[in-house]
């Protein structure tokens, strides 16, 4: 009988020792060049030493310009490679697979953060981006494959290319925000195009043992699920990726479009054929149960963030007590500080409604 101790295999790389993947989290605590900050280390490497089977960085920018948020790590630069070996290195002495999640938040990039408009398929009068010029989106696959090159540098087990949540590459994906009228836009095809060119280019200049994953969103920030459904069939079909790690916000929800509002999210995708490639998922995934009804439903892995953030050891304590749930909110900071967070990120956490004691 599966269970939630099982070790998942991959087509490219080591296996996973369990299905408990930490999901990558936006804490806010590196350094503002990108530079990896003590803070952000210890808060990762205690979800390695807590007992995950893959240990996900929050979002890495790939470009300078594709800053989403202060405090963000980066991965754009041979300066940010000696942090990221210290981290790949530390989250895989614990057994722990290192990834690195890829990033660039393109129309979301704050402009008094990056000191310029930023940047998007199409013009955007609503977010005061620009639209990238055929070349310039070139250029951006190419330093999305670089940071991938530069992630295997530093040992990491493999790279997450974050196509999920409104940023650059879903972008791309919007037929609302993607008007562009040379390849990279119009049908389909052409609109995941800078998908598929950049896990082309990565699988072309890394290792065979490089495991490569996509995040995707099934819908919301302009994507259509029926559209989403397609690529993610492609996806699967070419076996390219290692795992494609669905952003569902709710394991359990039902669509929220005409057609799909009588099915739920995770049926959708865990029913379609995948050979080697492998389903994570993740959305409110609070306790040992939530996670043992996902992996019930078809998926291979659980990705757990509120609950990996309330306590380091999630996976360890799933295993002590099948009946295991996280606690309740709000949680005072004492607690945070308990689990690895900097004051730095509690402060982030403290935006969520309900989450920090005051």
């Amino acid at each position: 009988m599966t269970t939630l101790f099982d070790e998942v295999t991959f087509a490219h790389g080591p296996a996973m020792a369990n299905r408990f993947m930490l999901a990558p989290l936006t804490n806010q605590q590196s350094h503002e060049d990108g530079t990896l900050s003590d803070a952000e280390f210890k808060w990762l490497t205690m979800r390695a030493e807590g007992g995950f089977g893959l240990t996900m960085t929050c979002a890495a920018h790939v470009q300078a310009v594709g800053k989403g948020f202060s405090g963000q790590l980066g991965i754009f630069g041979d300066q940010h490679l000696d942090g990221h070996r210290r981290l790949a290195h530390e989250i895989k002495r614990h057994h722990s697979l290192a990834i690195v999640q890829l990033h660039h938040a393109g129309n979301r990039s704050p402009k008094d953060l990056i000191g310029t408009d930023p940047v998007c398929p199409s013009d955007d009068p609503e977010t005061g981006a620009r639209a990238l010029n055929t070349a310039e989106v070139e250029q951006l696959v190419e330093d999305f494959v670089a940071a991938a090159v530069r992630a295997e540098q530093a040992g990491y087990d493999g790279a997450e290319l974050h196509g999920a949540h409104g940023y650059v590459i879903a972008q791309f994906l919007s037929p609302e925000l993607n008007r562009r009228t040379d390849r990279y836009g119009g049908s389909l095809e052409n609109r995941t195009r800078v998908l598929f060119e950049i896990i082309d280019g990565v699988r072309a200049r890394t290792s065979a043992s490089f495991n490569l994953s996509v995040r995707l969103s099934p819908e919301r920030f302009g994507l259509r699920t029926a559209e989403m459904l397609e690529t993610y069939s492609r996806l699967v079909a070419e076996e390219k990726i290692d795992f494609v790690d669905m952003s569902l916000w709710d394991a359990t929800k039902t669509g929220v479009e005409e057609g799909f509002t009588d099915i739920r999210l995770i049926d959708l995708f865990a029913g379609i054929e995948r050979g080697p490639v492998r389903l994570a998922v993740a959305g409110k995934l609070y306790s040992a149960a939530d996670c043992r009804f996902a992996v019930e439903s078809g998926a291979d892995f659980v990705a757990v963030g509120r609950g990996a953030i309330l306590h380091h050891d999630f996976p360890r304590l799933a295993a002590a007590d099948p009946g295991f749930t996280v606690r309740s909110l709000p949680v005072t900071r004492g607690t945070l500080r308990e689990e690895g967070l900097s004051d730095m990120f509690i402060g982030y956490m403290g935006n969520w409604k309900g989450f920090v004691a005051d």
